[in-house]
């Protein structure tokens, strides 16, 4: 007889530590390993109830004093094209797509450092060095791409995206460009590509990590229509983005038990006995 079962992680809670979107907050992370032959059902199943994945960790905030971060994805049927990135598309037409097995190189990692030193000197990453970095890309147990974008004519790296394949969609785990020609808005065309990666594949979602209201780092995520959120146990459409307040839910997280016990995790079959 075959029998059904629950996969079982582990989970855990990391120390509080100042937010890096909200100034004067302390963030704290639930989070389980990713790892052995169900790794890749564990992400799909996480991912889908908010969770991201850095290398071989699925995590998701959990602050005890906020729940202002909110899992955003784009919706790749109900997506239309503003008239702005419409523009942004045309001004990248010479760039060229090329997607590949997750293996760092020495070209993706000085773009890594010129768009760190521009854009998050002082961030948690400023640190990291050529090893931390092959990590990040290549440490992953489940299929994973990393997306380059070049010039066509210079040959050039110009962006890059390190991008997992979910069985709904497409994860932009981590993104980077150059910072020199700011007028290509090369963030937002990064994730305009990745909706027509999804197109491409079939896939009806793109997952974009955590969108935060009051923070200006995160604020462009709402300018993409067919955006959704993971608010109250399942996802909605973003609606008026207002009505999401970076003080909502102060000092009302559940604790992390309930929070364990109320995550779906995959089934797996056990062998017949």
């Amino acid at each position: 007889m075959r029998h059904t079962l629950p996969l079982a992680p582990q989970f855990y809670v990391t120390a509080p530590q100042p937010c890096p979107y909200l100034e004067g907050r302390m963030e704290r992370k639930l989070f389980t390993a990713l790892q052995g032959e169900h790794a890749a059902a564990l992400n799909n199943t996480l991912s889908h109830q908010g969770f991201r994945r850095s290398q071989n960790v699925l995590y998701r905030p959990s602050c005890s004093d906020c729940s202002a971060c909110l899992s955003a994805r784009i919706n790749v049927a109900k997506f239309s094209s503003s008239r702005s990135q419409k523009r942004i598309i045309k001004r990248n037409s010479h760039l060229v797509r090329r997607a590949t097995s997750p293996w760092a190189t020495e070209d993706q990692y000085d773009l890594f450092r010129t768009y760190l030193d521009s854009r998050h000197a002082d961030g948690g990453m400023a640190d990291m060095d050529v090893f931390e970095f092959a990590a990040m890309i290549e440490e992953t147990p489940i299929r994973s791409r990393v997306v380059e974008y070049t010039d066509h004519d210079s040959h050039d790296l110009i962006g890059v995206s390190l991008t997992d394949i979910l069985d709904d969609g497409v994860s932009m785990v981590y993104s980077f460009y150059t910072p020199d020609v700011p007028r290509q808005s090369l963030g937002t065309y990064l994730i305009l590509d990745h909706i027509e990666i999804a197109r491409e594949a079939g896939l009806p979602y793109v997952y974009l990590g955590y969108w935060v209201p009051g923070s200006t780092k995160m604020g462009y995520k709402r300018n993409f229509s067919g955006l959704e959120v993971y608010s109250d146990g399942h996802w909605q459409d973003i609606g008026e983005p207002e009505r999401f307040d970076s003080k909502r839910h102060p000092l009302l997280t559940d604790p992390i038990a309930e929070q364990v016990a109320n995550l779906s995790l995959p089934d797996i079959r056990a062998p017949k006995g």
